[in-house]
This record gives C-alpha cells, sequence and structure tokens, in this order.
C-alpha cells in the first residue's frame, strides 16, 4: 500500500462542518484491492490480538464488536486503517473517534479521513496506522507500545499546557473563536479588532512592569514589605562570602532560591548548617546569579489565584512524597505512587510523575536515606523540597477556607504587584487564621500562575478559574467577533468579493478582504497572489485592525485545509459551473457543488446564505441550508423568486433595467444598472448578477439602500478597484482589454460583452490553463473562434503538469471546431503578443487578453500607454 498524500484539515471541510480538525489521507491499496481482510489468512486473530481494545468500535453495526465484525466478514484495508488510526490515539489518551474511509472514482484509492487532537500527532498516527496493517498482513512483529510512547511525546511536544488549554477549552465553550499564533503557548482569542491575545495565563492586558517585579523576588518582598504585607526575612547573595552574611543576619534554617527561577528549579530548603548552605548557593546559582536566601518559615505551602483582582481559588500544596509499608524501599514506592493513572509525562494528567534528581536525593540524604532504603509502615517521606504539581507534588483546594483577612490581604497584593493575573505563595499554618496571628507569610508572587492544581485538584472541589479570565476579557456584552461574508462559486467571486468590501467600508468599517489577486485592508494591498485559502482568511482575522472581513473562498483551499473560519454571517454563492473538474476527486458539478455548499454550512443559524436561483446548482445548496435563505436573480418571474416573494421573503431581482429589492408585495429599487458603471452600461450580464449578488448581501446584512446606491455608483471597473477584471485601456486608434477568464463561462460572458462592441476588428490573444479537461480547453478555443476576427494563441504560463505544445494544441482543435471563417496564429515564447496585436490593429479595433496570457499584462499595457503619450511608436 502507498500512501499519495496527506492533509491536514483545520476548519469546516468536505466532511464535515462540526469537526473542523481531520487528517485526510489518500491511499492507494495496490495489490490489497483485490484482497479484503477475510482473504488475508490470520489477519483477524493477528489484529485482534494485538489491538483488542478495538472491540470498543461500533463501526456500521452499532453495536461493540461491530468493527471486528466487519473484518471477519471481509472489508477494505482503507476501512481499516481508519480505525487503527482512531485507536492508537485513543490508547495514548486522546479523545477521537470519528471516521470515514470513501473510494474515489480512482480504482484501488481511497479517502481515509479521521479526526485528531493534535496535528503532528494525526500525521504520525496515520502512517502509523498504514505500517501496523502491513505488519499484520505480513504476519511480522509489532512494537505498538512504542507507537503509543512516539503519540504521547509528540503530543506533548505539540499540545498547549493544561493552563492555556483551559483558557482555549473557556473561549470554545463560549463560541470565542480562537487561533494558535505560534508553536508554544501564544493564543488568539478572538478576531480582528475584537481578539485578545494570551500567552500562558498571561494576557496582553498584563503589565510588563508587573511581570518583571513578580519575577524579581527581592523587589516584590520590599514592595510587599512595605506595604504591611507580611514577608520571609531574607537578603540576595551572589557569592559564597554572602553565604556567610546571610547565616549571621537572618540564621538558620535557610532556604535558597534563584531570585528569578520558577517551577522550584534550583530551591533547597530547610538548610541547617554552613556546608548546606554553601551546596545549596552552588545550587540555585546554575539557575540564576543572583540568589536570594531567606528564613525557613515552617507550616504548609499554599497558592491563591487572583484574577482582575479577585481571589477565585486557593490550593493546599503538598510536595511529592511516599509512604512507607515496611516492605517496599524508596526506589520501589515512587514506582508504585508513579503508576496511579492519575500521574502522566509532563503535562498530560491531573498529576505529574516523580522524576528522581538531584533535589530528591539531597533530601533523603539528609534524612540518611537513600533510593534502597525501607522506610516504616505509614512514615511520609517527602521527595521534593517545593510543591509544584510539575515535580509530582499534589495539592488539595481550599477556596472557601480562606480567612476573609486573607482574602484581602492577597487582593491587594495583587494590586500592590498590579498582575491582572497572580499566584500568590503563602507558608502558614493554615490559611483559615489571619497571616498576622498565625506567623504566615508571603513568599512569593507569580506572574503567569498554573491553573492545574485548581482545575483538578488531588481533593476537593475542582474550580473553573479559566472562566474568571475569560470574565474580565470579554465582558457581558463584548463581542469576540467581527462580522464575516464568506463569497464563493465559479465566476465572479473577486469582483463581488471587491464589491461588497467596497459597500462596506463606504459604511465606516475597516475592511480586510481577500481575493485572487491578494489581501487587501482598508484597498492597501497587503500580499499580492491567489490569496482565496483559509490562511488568507486567518491573516484578515488575525489583523487588529479590521473591523469586517470579506473573504473570497475558492474550492482550492477548502479541499486543501477546510475554512480559515468556523463560522460567518452571511455566505454568498455566486454559481456553480464546469471549472477545474477532474482535480481532487471533484469530477462533476454535483461533487463541486458539495465542495461549495461548505460555505454555506459555516453559515450560523441566525445568518443568511445569498444564493443565485437561476442556477440549478446553488438551488441544491439553498434546499439543505440550516440559515437564512435569500435569492438573486435576472428574472423577476423566476418560480423560485415569485414563490419566496409570496412567503414574504426578501430577494433581488434585475427589473425592467433595474437592480431591486423585492420582499412579499413590495419592491425598493435601488438603481438603474446602465447607471452603475461595473454593469457597462447595463450590457454585461455576468456584472449585473455580480451586483445583484453585492447588493443582497450588504442589504440583509442590515445597510440602507441609499447607501448601497452610493457604492455601486462609485465603484468603477479599473485597474484600481477590480484588476484584471475587464480593464480597457484607450488608446487613440484602438482599445485593449485585459480579463483574466480563464474557463468556458467566463469566456461566454466576455463574448456577451463584445457583442455590444462596435468595432471593425476583434483580435484575442488567448490562453489555456493546464489543470483543466482536454474539452475544456478545447472550448475555450471554440469560444474565442466565435468571438474574435483574428484570435492569437500563446501559453508560456500555467501548464500544470501539460506542455505547451498539448494546450496549443486542444485550444487550436477547439477553435477550428466552430467551422468558422477566422483566422488564427500560434505564438512563439519570443513574441510580443501585445505589440504584435497593435502592429495589425486597425483603427477602432478592441484588442482582448484573456486568461492571464503574458506576465503582469496590466504593467505591460500601461509601458505601450505611456510610450503612445511620449510619441514613441509602439
Amino acid at each position: 500500500m502507498k500512501i499519495e498524500k496527506i492533509q491536514v484539515l483545520k476548519g469546516p471541510n468536505i466532511w464535515s462542518t462540526y469537526r473542523k480538525k481531520l487528517i485526510q489521507m489518500r491511499l492507494n491499496l495496490e495489490e490489497m484491492e483485490q484482497r479484503p481482510t477475510n482473504t488475508v489468512n490470520g489477519f483477524y486473530e493477528r489484529l485482534e490480538r494485538l489491538m483488542p481494545s478495538l472491540q470498543t468500535h461500533r463501526c456500521s453495526p452499532g453495536i461493540p464488536g461491530g468493527f471486528f465484525m466487519r473484518v471477519k466478514e471481509g472489508t477494505w484495508m482503507g476501512h481499516v486503517i481508519e480505525h487503527i488510526a482512531l485507536e492508537i490515539q485513543t490508547l495514548a489518551g486522546m479523545n477521537t473517534g470519528y471516521g470515514r474511509t470513501r473510494e474515489t472514482k480512482e480504482k484501488g484509492i481511497y479517502n481515509v479521513v479521521f479526526n485528531y487532537e493534535e496535528e503532528k500527532v494525526g500525521i504520525f498516527a496515520a502512517e502509523a496506522a498504514v505500517k501496523i496493517a502491513e505488519t499484520l498482513i505480513n504476519s511480522l512483529p509489532y512494537d505498538l507500545e512504542e507507537d503509543i510512547r512516539q503519540l504521547k511525546k509528540i503530543r506533548e511536544q505539540t499540545r498547549l499546557g493544561p493552563s492555556t488549554g483551559s483558557l482555549v477549552e473557556e473561549a470554545i465553550a463560549r463560541d470565542i473563536p480562537w487561533i494558535r499564533l505560534n508553536n508554544q503557548s501564544l493564543v488568539q482569542l478572538g478576531y480582528g479588532k475584537n481578539q485578545m491575545r494570551i500567552r500562558a495565563t498571561m494576557t496582553e492586558r498584563t503589565s510588563s512592569i508587573a511581570v518583571d517585579l513578580a519575577g524579581n523576588k527581592e523587589e516584590t518582598k520590599r514592595l510587599l514589605d512595605e506595604q504591611a504585607i507580611p514577608v520571609a526575612k531574607g537578603i540576595t547573595i551572589t557569592s559564597v562570602d554572602g553565604v556567610h552574611e546571610a547565616i549571621r543576619k537572618v540564621g538558620f534554617p535557610l532556604v535558597f532560591k534563584p531570585l528569578d527561577g520558577n517551577h522550584g528549579r534550583g530551591a533547597t530548603i530547610n538548610v541547617k548548617t554552613e556546608q548546606e548552605a554553601i551546596d545549596a548557593f552552588e545550587h540555585a546559582a546554575l539557575v540564576s546569579r543572583r540568589v536570594i536566601a531567606e528564613k525557613f518559615i515552617s507550616g504548609f505551602d499554599f497558592r491563591i489565584l487572583v484574577v482582575d483582582h479577585k481571589m477565585v481559588a486557593a490550593a493546599l500544596r503538598v510536595p511529592a512524597n511516599v509512604t512507607g509499608d515496611g516492605v517496599l524501599n524508596i526506589n520501589q514506592l515512587i514506582d508504585q505512587t508513579n503508576s496511579d493513572p492519575r500521574r502522566g509525562y509532563g503535562h498530560e494528567k491531573v498529576l505529574t510523575e516523580i522524576i528522581i534528581d538531584r533535589d530528591l536525593l539531597d533530601l533523603l540524604h539528609k534524612r540518611s536515606y537513600t533510593l534502597e532504603s525501607v522506610p516504616a509502615a505509614g512514615e511520609q517521606v517527602f521527595l521534593k523540597s517545593t510543591a509544584n504539581l510539575s515535580t509530582g507534588g499534589t495539592s488539595v483546594d481550599v477556596t472557601d477556607m480562606v480567612h476573609p483577612q486573607n482574602v484581602f490581604f492577597c487582593e491587594r497584593i495583587s494590586r500592590i504587584i498590579g498582575l491582572d493575573i497572580c499566584g500568590i505563595d503563602i507558608m502558614a499554618q493554615n490559611l483559615t487564621e489571619p497571616l498576622t496571628e498565625n506567623g504566615g507569610v508571603v513568599l512569593e508572587v507569580n506572574a503567569a500562575p498554573g491553573f492545574r492544581m485548581h482545575l483538578a485538584p488531588s481533593e476537593g472541589l475542582p474550580r473553573n478559574v479559566a472562566a474568571s479570565v475569560i470574565d474580565m476579557l470579554y465582558p457581558y456584552g463584548k463581542s469576540a467577533r467581527i462580522p464575516i461574508i464568506a463569497i464563493t462559486g465559479t465566476n465572479g467571486k473577486t469582483t463581488t468579493t471587491r464589491l461588497i468590501a467596497h459597500i462596506v467600508k463606504n459604511h465606516g468599517y475597516r475592511v480586510g478582504f481577500t481575493t485572487s489577486d491578494g489581501i487587501y485592508v482598508q484597498n492597501t494591498l497587503m500580499v499580492k497572489g491567489d490569496t482565496t485559502g483559509p490562511y488568507s482568511a486567518e491573516f484578515i482575522l488575525k489583523d487588529p485592525t479590521v473591523d469586517f472581513a470579506v473573504l473570497e473562498t475558492a474550492r482550492g483551499g477548502i479541499l486543501r485545509s477546510g475554512l480559515g473560519f468556523g463560522q460567518c454571517d452571511i455566505g454568498v454563492v455566486t454559481n456553480i459551473q464546469e471549472d477545474h473538474l477532474g482535480l481532487n476527486d471533484i469530477h462533476t458539478l454535483d461533487d463541486l457543488t458539495r465542495v461549495k455548499e461548505v460555505v454555506i454550512n459555516s453559515v450560523k443559524k441566525t445568518g443568511w446564505a445569498v444564493i443565485n436561483a437561476d442556477n440549478e446548482y446553488c438551488m441544491k445548496i439553498a434546499k439543505n441550508a440550516s440559515c437564512k435563505v435569500v435569492y438573486f436573480s435576472m428574472d423577476e418571474n423566476n418560480p423560485i423568486i415569485v414563490k419566496h416573494s409570496a412567503d414574504g421573503n426578501i430577494s433581488c431581482v434585475y427589473e425592467n433595467g433595474y437592480i431591486t429589492i423585492k420582499k412579499g408585495d413590495w419592491k425598493i429599487r435601488v438603481q438603474k444598472a446602465a447607471q452603475i458603471p461595473l454593469t457597462f452600461g447595463g450590457s454585461v450580464s455576468f456584472m449585473i448578477q455580480n451586483v445583484l449578488a453585492a447588493t443582497l448581501a450588504t442589504y440583509v446584512w442590515g445597510l440602507r439602500t441609499e447607501d448601497i446606491k452610493t457604492s455601486l455608483e462609485t465603484f468603477i471597473p479599473s485597474v484600481a478597484q477590480t484588476p484584471g477584471r475587464m480593464n480597457v485601456f484607450d488608446f487613440k486608434e484602438f482599445k485593449i482589454m485585459v480579463d483574466f477568464a480563464h474557463n468556458p463561462a467566463g469566456f461566454n460572458g466576455v463574448k456577451e460583452f463584445l457583442k455590444a462592441i462596435d468595432s471593425p476588428q476583434k483580435i484575442g490573444l488567448i490562453a489555456g490553463t493546464g489543470d483543466r479537461r482536454d474539452d475544456d480547453i478545447r472550448e475555450i478555443g471554440k469560444i474565442a473562434a466565435e468571438m474574435f476576427d483574428h484570435v492569437i494563441l500563446r501559453q508560456e504560463n500555467h501548464l500544470r503538469g501539460r506542455t505547451r505544445e498539448e494546450l496549443l494544441r486542444l485550444m487550436e482543435e477547439g477553435f477550428l471546431s466552430a467551422g468558422l471563417n477566422k483566422t488564427y496564429e500560434i505564438a512563439d515564447s519570443k513574441t510580443d503578443v501585445f505589440q504584435h496585436a497593435i502592429r495589425m490593429a486597425k483603427p477602432g479595433a478592441f484588442i482582448v487578453a484573456l486568461s492571464d496570457v503574458v506576465d503582469n499584462a496590466i504593467d505591460v499595457v500601461h509601458k505601450f500607454q505611456e510610450q503612445e503619450r511620449a510619441g514613441i511608436a509602439i
């Protein structure tokens, strides 16, 4: 078997609108296409033996063991690989369960689809599942446990930490979108101007001064001491000489810890001798040049969490420890403790495994113990000097037991240091009494405190502390989203996108929009190129200056990665026509409809689907839409429009030369098409369709018809506003039009426009595109023969797997098939086709360059205009 391609789908896609994170593996079964599972001797038994947990997979029978039933009866290996990929992720502790395997139109090639939690884990699972299946087919041994270990390792390397993860989960629960901004913990919540960034448990509201203060333990203690907050006595030292000064000034027992350390790294507690003090200093100095030596306070370690200057949780932290039974040694007791299913590697579970390190060995040494020592039954042996969960500690929730004065102290501390989210470490006998009475002290204040001890304490009530952070970032009434209008279809997407963006911008919004020629913010080109996929959409949604997104959404991006947004407010389908068929398993217009439908499926239930009522495939999408649907049409008597209006619904039609909004029995004429520059005096029907779509989309959004009218009148078809879309350039003796029409439907649109052009000579410069079907390429040659007097065939770009000669031959065949008395020629790569066409042009000639026939066609035409103005012969 052979993996031909693995795609990572990150947004709504053709398989599922709701399950956004899917792996799509294109798998060639090769000879296994002829060998279902029941024909592979012993395959079922070997699979059951290696992965007995597959018994839980219900599959199509819908009962436990259903998948094994299918394997016994005989199923294809792609189906087996789907289930293996899901199960190995489950065995590694990830919650997956959705899968689909579908045969393509190519014999033996399947799309194997399954969900994932972490992208790199999903890719590994796809590759591993194929290896496992091949191993079982060949009756060879396989180390499944090694795969599970690798999956866990990859997950820990790539996943968000538990604290950041909890904030994201809370955001998702509130329907707040999020984008991960790097491979660490930097995350954007919300879109555009309504975004808020977090990193771990710091927010964009977190003061950098406060973070610096919290990181400087000496400065923190000084500030707290000045404000009458009880702190431990201590000094900061930088050398062994300072150790002696600390012993003299502070006195034993001591604690040594790095000035700017965290997670207990480099800390040593209960130091009682000079040599221990020197060793403790040197250990801390490995982490920080400056070391705090302070009085060791006996008591219990507490962590108070304060969010937005309000205490939200408190936990008693217990250092990693084991309890003796009089039989097992300490090493064995650690192994026994680590076998607790709640403990795992890193942050994968509620508790962390206890690791044997210097700190652990030093603590044992102080008690004259080694790893081989056997503690007495019931004897508790502490293994770490700090109670951090990351070193194997445990936590007990004590939120409801904190004395009001201690609550006041902690909330006051958050303001003294200036942290919006802070963790306050307290050493005291308890928190039920004021610190001023029981001798408790504040040890330190932490920026970016961990949430895990509060979210899932070992004992006590879990506290959803992430909710407090999201409440702070998005208080009631504050939106996390910006409006999104997504435009899809075969032709007209870019022009409709630009027109909608123009209308919305004129209404006072700061608009970001994506098109097939670039990404724009307020008409400023930010990125040039075909930018109609999910990454371009994300570019706009990441921009903090944008408050309205208008996104052209093409088939390629949907098939490659899914949508770049989870939901939109309005989805527009311009039309569905033959183009790009035969690519990526999209062979028919029904297949293409399924792709375009993803956009409408992503419209929120209270949003609008703007549908072309004149296109039968668009109507198939409308029938399945779960949002509100409105239609546009070139014919107000279209039966769909008639019924829709009779039901009191909104539509936009072309009637009596006007762009008209209809609702029930009444009409609002927005503007006469002839007065809208984009329609070229009302002569180009496909441009009128684009105007209808844009008018309807902005009207249902809530814009007034008079504002829409003004915007329609000021949107001029030009290089500035519609680059590559029917751009007409005037010369003294002739005109040149540049249009990037690239399929039969686009060519027919230009053909209709040319019927209204009075010219003694129409010259066409055309090229094909290699990733179209042979018949499509022939068809553009045929249409070119029908609309031009003379055609120049040219092919240098967009070969896409074909040869130049092949594309030229197909266009030539199409041209000749028209059977018309027209002339043509084939230009080679050395010919300047524009100059050649200009030199053969008669007075009044109309030259049209289609399908990006030359690089930077618009720039080339501008150059000729400048030459003419300068009096230089072309």
